[in-house]
């Protein structure tokens, strides 16, 4: 089996509901991604998968739609109020924890048809999240 991995970086803000420490305020991350792909044989290329083709698709996605952006709940009071002043949000269905946020980029790699079997997402340098399969 082979695999490959890409690291990619961003900044976001966020704030969990539902809960009781530091993390229920509104505040922000410099955060890091690791994406493992994997593939039982490799292409006419000799690769798993171009990482150059990762960057273009994944990071593109996530400087699009993650990066210097409020990372919320849906139901997060503070967005109708974070709407009217026109700051850059990503609404997410679930609170946006870190396992969640994983799981979001793993489910978008894998629509895209990337060989996903790991995201592994640190949310500081000390403290990481990890979703794949199974």
């Amino acid at each position: 089996m082979f695999r490959v991995s890409r690291e990619i970086d961003f900044c976001y803000g966020h704030r969990l509901l539902n809960y009781q420490g530091k993390c229920r305020h509104l505040h922000g991350h410099n955060g890091k991604l690791v994406v493992t792909l994997e593939a039982p044989s490799l292409n006419d290329r000799g690769m798993v998968l171009d990482f150059g083709d990762i960057k273009n698709v994944l990071a593109r996605w996530i400087d699009k739609n993650l990066d210097h952006r409020m990372i919320l709940s849906c139901d997060d009071p503070a967005v109708p109020v974070l709407k009217e002043l026109g700051e850059p949000l990503f609404l997410m269905d679930s609170n946006p924890t870190a396992e969640n946020i994983a799981k979001l980029i793993f489910d978008f790699a894998s629509q895209q048809g990337f060989p996903v079997v790991e995201v592994r997402f640190w949310d500081s340098p000390r403290c990481c999240a990890t979703y794949g399969p199974g």
